[in-house]
């Protein structure tokens, strides 16, 4: 890790899409964080609440940059991994802590065969993830799954005690196969919007962020030629 004042500033600054200086978000952000003193409880109250408070729905997906925005994820209440984080993000920054996006090419062993059957696979090549700097050490946490719907799905719920990362498991509850993270990328301090929608037009199509299913109506995916019901 490079110590250089300068260098860790760009992970405290807002953009377009980590939007920490937005009101919401600033205000979530001092109402979680405040309690505490030590930085690392602060991270784990902004992670509990990103994961349970937004919930996970994988058709949230999208290819159109404004449904990324933390502000916008954050009113929603809802969202897919890489929205959770990076509200995540925004919310740390927020409360001061020095935050960045990782992305992975992830396998998930149990995902649900309808969701197979949509997308034509089970690979998800940008699996979003948040990195916290503390004491000096870049630490991973993964929000993306909530506790109500991991207890639904018997899969580990992922916990964070602001030391250890806090990845996706690797066998669900039963000892079968569950998350296999095939590659990792490089670190990024903004969110790379054009290398994922590279990744994920190919599969969704070009789509926006369906709150409800209503919206998905008539929607093709490119690669199973699977049409959501009119």
């Amino acid at each position: 890790m490079n110590d250089n004042t300068e260098d860790i500033e760009i992970y405290l600054k807002p953009t377009r899409a980590i939007d920490s200086d937005h009101e919401t978000i600033r205000r979530t952000a001092l109402e979680l964080a405040s309690p505490f003193t030590d930085e690392s409880e602060k991270a784990r109250a902004l992670f509990y609440f990103v994961r349970d408070r937004i919930r996970y729905s994988v058709y949230m997906v999208s290819v159109r940059f404004e449904d990324f925005v933390a502000s916008t994820v954050l009113a929603w209440e809802r969202g897919y991994c890489v929205q959770k984080a990076i509200l995540l993000t925004a919310l740390a920054r927020a409360a001061g802590i020095p935050s960045r996006l990782v992305f992975a090419k992830i396998k998930n062993h149990r995902a649900p065969g309808e969701l197979i059957a949509q997308t034509g696979l089970n690979v998800f090549p940008s699996h979003g993830y948040t990195q916290f700097l503390l004491g000096k050490k870049w630490i991973s946490a993964t929000p993306a799954f909530d506790k109500e719907l991991c207890e639904k799905t018997g899969v580990p719920v992922v916990e964070f005690d602001g030391v250890h990362d806090a990845a996706l498991a690797p066998y669900d509850l039963a000892g079968n196969p569950y998350i296999e993270y095939l590659e990792k990328y490089e670190p990024q301090a903004d969110f790379p919007f054009e290398w994922l929608r590279s990744r994920v037009a190919p599969i969704w199509g070009e789509k926006r962020s369906w709150p409800t299913m209503e919206e998905s109506k008539g929607h093709r995916m490119p690669l199973s030629g699977y049409v959501f019901p009119l």
